[in-house]
């Protein structure tokens, strides 16, 4: 079939059975029986928790939902943080009717299908549709190429959800025709809401139940900001609490359910600072399974993988050091690599750099060398820049004595040649003390040489 005959209305077809209204899907009311996440999902813009970014006043997305001029929109973000919902708005907000598929189950087949439908309807109801591909990043491009003609003449208003980053997962014809627009992750006190609403709401539990503080701050962290993973474990302990505790959801009944232990950790409190501490001195003694442990601790309980990272780049210097110089650059990739991807997946690169840094040889002798030359700056050992090391790039240099007499180490065989390189106050100073550990070994015999060799077999710059 040629791209023009697809978006084409078939004179043989004659028109769809009349709508029982705008948007009769939208407008249903989801059933008692329906999960409840789905009969919690926000019915107007004035229920929706979080992206406060994409709705505030004036901001694309809260025009389009209010029924502005109508534009396909790619809805970039992690599950749980309301593409659908949104997507159902525009629908309701624009008197459309709302199509729902899926890019798991859907093929071309079914894409000109819905599209050769809604051509129908708008030819003979004057009846637009909203289409909502969910995972839009796992069509093909040929797939994604059959949505073209469609979104340009405006047939359907394409509302497109993915997890992924779209401009590397839809092609650019597409993207060029659509708001791109990325919403984040829900914050704790998003989910909070959202529990509470479900609490209290004739739509969720309607207040039959009640939700103990530390059940409701097990349920947030299980969430990780997905809304959907929120209310399906808030439910699956409502009915266990229901028939078994009296009508009160405590942290035993959602531990039960949901087949997932709390994690006693308080990313504001205590917990944070000894588990942390924890995990650095587990490093430091070289304990890898305790070191993966407090790790798996931490990772479990939501704690910010980007603070991870840091500690890990901050230790492989302060503990590890030149025993072992790889460490710092394991280190440095695992934080990249929590940059790039995000958790989950990125528990694999600081479990990496963990085992990394807690089997390697260690050396403190990077912090004692950088702490032993700031403490005699900061006691007043800094002294004068010896003339033979200064600039002698400007004019008038050279009366000054800049640079006269510098030696070049590159002149001579081993590139190491007697030359005084500190203020006279700091002649004979050592900071660096190599250790017989690891890669520091070969440091240990090579520093006293280099400067025996700097300084003069008597110290004094041959």
């Amino acid at each position: 079939m040629a791209q023009d005959e697809l978006f084409t209305v078939n004179p043989d077809l004659g028109p769809p059975p009349e709508p029982t209204g705008a948007n009769p899907e939208a407008a249903q009311a989801d059933p008692a029986s329906s999960p409840l996440a789905v009969r919690m999902r926000p019915r107007s813009l004035g229920e929706v928790v979080g992206q406060q970014h994409l709705l505030r006043e004036g901001a694309p997305l809260r025009r389009l939902v209010e029924g502005a001029a109508p534009a396909s929109v790619l809805l970039y973000g992690p599950p749980g943080t309301g593409k659908t919902t949104l997507a159902n708005l525009v629908s309701i907000a624009t008197g459309r009717r709302f199509v729902a598929m899926s890019a798991l189950s859907a093929g071309v087949k079914e894409v000109r299908g819905v599209i050769e439908e809604a051509r129908r309807r708008r030819a003979y109801n004057a009846e637009n549709t909203v289409l909502f591909i969910d995972e839009v990043h796992r069509f093909s491009k040929t797939q994604q190429d059959a949505l073209l003609g469609a979104v340009e003449d405006r047939t359907v208003l394409l509302v497109a959800a993915t997890t992924e980053n779209p401009s590397f997962s839809v092609v650019s014809p597409l993207l060029s025709r659509s708001l791109v627009l990325q919403l984040r992750p829900l914050t704790d006190d998003d989910i909070v809401e959202v529990l509470e609403r479900a609490l209290t709401d004739e739509r969720g539990l309607g207040g039959t139940l009640t939700l103990t503080e530390d059940a409701r701050a097990h349920l947030v962290r299980l969430a990780g900001g997905d809304a959907r993973r929120a209310l399906t474990a808030l439910e699956a302990a409502a009915d266990a609490a229901g028939s078994t505790d009296g009508g009160t959801i405590d942290l035993a009944v959602v531990e039960s359910t949901v087949d997932k232990a709390a994690v006693r950790y308080d990313r504001d409190g205590d917990q944070h600072y000894d588990v942390i501490s924890a995990f650095i001195k587990s490093i430091r003694g070289s304990d890898v399974d305790a070191a993966l442990h407090y790790l798996a601790r931490m990772v479990e309980a939501g704690e910010d993988p980007r603070f991870l990272a840091r500690r890990l780049v901050v230790h492989a210097s302060e503990d590890i050091g030149m025993a072992d110089p790889t460490a710092l650059q394991a280190a440095v990739a695992a934080a990249h690599a929590v940059q790039f991807i995000g958790m989950p997946e990125g528990r694999l690169a600081l479990a990496q750099a963990t085992v990394h840094l807690a089997t390697a040889p260690k050396s403190n002798s990077v912090i004692t060398g950088i702490d032993g030359a700031l403490a005699d700056v900061r006691a007043g050992g800094i002294g004068t820049v010896p003339p033979h090391l200064r600039d002698g790039h400007y004019a008038g240099a050279e009366k000054l004595g800049n640079a006269k007499g510098y030696r070049y180490p590159h002149n001579v065989p081993e590139g190491v040649l007697s030359q005084q390189y500190p203020p006279d106050e700091l002649v004979g100073r050592d900071y660096y003390h190599p250790t017989q550990r690891g890669a520091e070994r070969t440091l240990a015999e090579r520093v006293p040489k280099l400067r025996r060799t700097i300084r003069g077999e008597n110290g004094r710059f041959s």
